[in-house]
């Protein structure tokens, strides 16, 4: 193994003078040698590119377009290795109602072994359906399954799993280790056979594998299914940046579990893509004829616009299981709705089965108090715009409303335990202030958090901090006394993540032996057709949305039009009215599709210019970042990040004169078209191409496109 200093010390060194498109040959002159190394996470059973709820295909993911970018890729580059972070054989009606029943020939298996992945990491999902069909799946894999941290009694990994593997491209020895997050109990640990593994600390078990790979390897690569930061522990462990401090031998960094596109290539490549297969993270390495890295880069690749491989969907396995899947939901007809059961959201974005009691979720919360004869039971709006539409009713729908493929259990609690448990609901909104115009969501509590109840009468006081908001709470019309026992009906995850938490005490007393999707299903069949009916058992108070004042319905109609954001995880207030006025009428920047604050500025001839600073902090940590400073004039260093402090925003579009400005970028004096107002200039978006920003005027918005 060579040492790990000297090795970062020259990837970081030579990094920032790596070029921007790297040389395509493997092998490079001077006997340099280039690897590629594509990393995928969080697939969740996208094979194709359909969505199964809408039945339609997508147009920008499924793993057949990652397919179709891995060739290119390796034609590219023979040296290129494929590694997967794991979450792949749940999240679709196609791997949770068809083949976690019956595994055999599973359709992601079939997938990987077609593309010739290099390396498969279990993820937390890949539990769900207990370890004996795990195992199943598992034996199907023609690549090494790596699971490092996952042990067994004995201490030795689980069957048919490794810690690390390596893999030999153009001379150079790229060793992969694969570790998961060790919360695996904390959601499956009532699974099949997953009480009888131990999850070690992630970062204990990468470097008990650096130590048994020694100097076998050239580059060390870790993939883990967590992200960098920690979710549930409280000393880091199930955190990888945890991997990072323990571990300085690491050279590269895959992430997943989180979703969410992540780059950073401030010490070493770390990257994760969304899921999906909506983007891969692609590393490039350079290394020397001493097999040191001498530059490294991660970046993500969007799958937007390119073309499926039609021949992966040929593949016999996947091509029966698409088949499959659109026979079992266009075939049958369960039944039929009589209305919607969704009320219309009033602004965009913000759901309305999140604010009020609606029939979606009275029917599943109907469903299963029904099959477990509980008390009280619990239901979250999986999906913001989870709706059954007036009409016939197949599988997709009941997918859309209940998207995991959970199982009920039946505990009991105390009066004050369900008290707890609500109040940990509720906190998932934020609480209203005077002057709000609508409310908002606690954005570090996801909405597949947020449950409902039914079987109880409760109010929730929004004016009130979170722990203090359920108030009034009956059960058969009499007040919920502290020490009065229930018996409470949770999906397996619920009631796992409850436990660990400390609400609630009391041990599983019954399991259901079919889905909660099943149980909709068999309900469907004897209810049809199905009526929307909502029990209004709780509601909201506290809270004086102004709905009187016409100013609240000017703002939500500039919402709805989408010449204001949607404030979903922070209100919007009636004082800031001539501000959110004057931001709807001035033109808006997005990056990347998100909407960003860049300050903006006219000349005479009302040409829009844009403030630079604005720009620098739009664009931090993506790969058109600059750093921008006065030194004698306007100095940019492109792909530096910039770290001043925000400028506060005018509260209207600026006017200026145009003129001319020199600015010296990245050591190269350019001359820009620029307004200059209170002392920062603004740019115009054709100037931009100077600053190595793509970007583009449409319809009065400028759009800047990083990737």
């Amino acid at each position: 193994m060579k040492i790990p200093t000297i090795r970062k010390a020259l990837a970081a060194a030579l990094a920032a003078a790596m070029l921007i498109g790297l040389v395509p040959a493997a092998l490079a002159a001077d006997g340099k040698t280039h690897i590629t190394i594509i990393g995928t996470s969080d697939i969740h059973g996208n094979v194709w590119g359909y969505s199964y709820e809408d039945m339609k295909e997508s147009d920008k993911d499924g793993l057949a377009r990652i397919s179709t970018y891995v060739e290119q890729v390796r034609k590219e580059n023979p040296n290129t290795i494929l590694v997967d972070a794991g979450d792949t054989i749940q999240g679709t009606i196609m791997t949770d109602d068809i083949y976690a029943k019956d595994p055999a020939d599973h359709p992601m298996v079939a997938a990987f072994n077609h593309m010739k992945y290099d390396a498969w990491v279990l993820g937390n999902h890949e539990f769900n359906f207990g370890v004996d069909t795990l195992q199943k799946v598992l034996k199907q894999a023609e690549m090494p399954v790596l699971a490092a941290n996952i042990k067994t009694a004995d201490g030795s990994y689980m069957p048919n799993t490794a810690g690390y593997t390596i893999v030999e491209r153009g001379g150079i020895k790229v060793a992969i280790i694969g570790v998961t997050t060790p919360n695996i109990p904390r959601w499956d640990g009532t699974k099949q056979g997953v009480s009888e593994l131990t999850f070690e600390p992630m970062a204990d078990a990468v470097a008990a594998c650096i130590e048994e790979i020694g100097d076998q390897a050239d580059v060390i690569m870790v993939s883990t299914h967590a992200g960098l930061e920690r979710e549930y522990s409280t000393d880091g462990s199930d955190a990888a940046q945890s991997i990072l401090d323990k571990c300085p031998e690491v050279d590269l960094l895959q992430l997943g579990h989180t979703h969410t596109t992540y780059i950073n290539n401030d010490t070493i490549p770390i990257g994760e893509a969304r899921n999906n297969a909506a983007e891969v993270v692609r590393f490039d390495l350079t290394l020397d004829s001493n097999k040191e890295i001498i530059s490294a880069k991660a970046e993500t690749i969007p799958m937007e616009g390119i073309e499926p491989d039609q021949g992966l969907r040929e593949v016999p396995a996947i091509k029966a299981s698409q088949e499959k899947t659109i026979s079992f939901i266009q075939d049958n007809v369960l039944g039929h709705a009589s209305a919607d059961f969704q009320p219309a959201d009033e602004i965009r974005g913000i759901p309305a089965g999140r604010l009020e009691d609606t029939a979606v979720i009275d029917l599943i919360g109907t469903v299963q108090l029904e099959n477990s004869g509980a008390d009280v039971t619990a239901v979250a709006l999986f999906k913001n715009t989870s709706d059954l539409k007036k009409g016939d009713l197949n599988y997709g729908n009941l997918f859309d409303i209940y998207k995991f493929p959970n199982v009920l259990y039946t505990t009991k609690v105390t009066g004050a335990e369900m008290k707890a448990y609500m109040e940990w609901a509720a906190a998932c909104w934020n609480q209203w202030e005077e002057g709000d115009i609508n409310l908002s969501f606690n954005p570090d509590k996801p909405g597949y958090l947020h449950d409902h109840f039914i079987g109880l009468n409760y109010e929730v006081n929004l004016s009130k901090p979170a722990g203090q908001r359920v108030e009034n709470v009956t059960f058969q019309g009499k007040p919920l006394t502290d020490d009065q026992v229930l018996t409470l009906c949770v999906n397996d995850y619920r009631f796992t993540g409850l436990k660990n938490d400390g609400i609630i005490s009391g041990e599983k007393e019954w399991e259901s032996s079919a889905s909660v999707r099943d149980m909709l299903v068999d309900y469907l069949a004897r209810h049809d057709p199905l009526d929307p009916v909502v029990d209004q058992n709780w509601k909201i108070t506290g809270v004086d949305l102004k709905k009187e004042d016409p100013r609240r319905q000017e703002l939500i109609d500039l919402i709805n039009e989408g010449k204001l954001d949607v404030p979903y995880s922070e209100s919007y207030q009636l004082k800031d009215y001539d501000a959110l006025i004057a931001r709807a009428a001035a033109p808006r920047t997005t990056v990347d599709g998100k909407s960003v604050q860049v300050a903006t500025a006219s000349d005479e001839g009302g040409t829009v210019y844009y403030r630079l600073r604005d720009l620098a902090i739009a664009l931090n940590q993506t790969d058109s970042q600059f750093d921008v400073i006065w030194k004698d004039g306007v100095v940019v260093t492109t792909g530096s990040p910039y770290a001043e402090e925000a400028l506060p925003m005018p509260e209207s579009n600026q006017k200026g004169a145009a003129g001319s400005m020199s600015m010296t970028v990245d050591g190269t004096v350019v001359k820009q078209s620029a307004v200059c107002v209170n002392g920062n200039y603004y740019l115009s978006h054709t100037g931009l191409s100077d600053l190595g920003i793509t970007a583009t005027l449409q319809d009065g918005v400028l759009v800047i496109t990083t990737k």
